[in-house]
């Protein structure tokens, strides 16, 4: 589990065909620190494993899906990545939770401050103003709403520090929605009743 607040822009040293998996490998220096084999680590939002690391650097294994449903596979020697480490239990949530599980490409529309971002087709329902979601892993709010797009505003800060200030129209960002929302509408859908309230109705 992450937050979303994104601890350093790393970038892309080599991506290498493997069998049936990439393995890509990235420059970092903070989220290094300490790191070991199988640790996970968010990559553009997108949770993945470590299978290798040093120093300065570290190594995970992309599968073929993971590189189709996320900007991963398009991603060129030094281009930048947001990088976070998954929250240790106790520390603070600076952000919103976040899987680490992307559910689509978004295509930016606008640059940044003023973000606009073309969200995938269905995951329009998930999304309120003022509320949360998660673009190439950072935790950002919701400005406004709009059918089939989304606006949200960059604070400097932000756009220095991770990739949304280098992103450009038509470029695409890995996006994952509030994962409540997503628990809220499959309970509304089953219908059931709730465990938690008495036969007469009365919690």
């Amino acid at each position: 589990m992450f937050t979303g607040i994104v601890e350093e822009l790393g970038r892309l040293q080599s991506s290498t065909r493997t069998g049936a998996t990439t393995r890509l490998r990235f420059a970092a220096d903070v989220v290094t620190a300490q790191m070991s084999v199988g640790d996970s680590v968010a990559v553009n939002g997108c949770c993945l494993t470590v299978v290798a690391h040093d120093r300065c650097s570290f190594a995970v294994d992309a599968i073929d899906e993971t590189l189709a449903r996320t900007n991963l596979g398009q991603l060129e020697p030094d281009d930048g990545v947001n990088l976070e480490r998954p929250l240790a239990l106790g520390g603070r949530l600076g952000g919103h939770l976040v899987q680490g599980h992307v559910d689509g490409t978004g295509v930016v529309t606008e640059r940044a401050p003023h973000l606009a971002v073309e969200v995938p087709a269905g995951l329009g329902r998930y999304l309120v103003e003022k509320g949360s979601i998660t673009v190439d892993g950072c935790s950002l709010t919701l400005a406004s709403v709009r059918p089939g797009s989304v606006r949200i505003e960059i604070i400097p800060h932000t756009a220095r520090s991770t990739t949304l200030g280098r992103k450009g129209p038509g470029e695409l960002v890995n996006v994952e929605v509030d994962v409540v929302a997503k628990y809220v509408e499959q309970l509304l859908r089953a219908g059931a009743p709730s465990p938690y309230v008495h036969s007469e109705g009365a919690p």
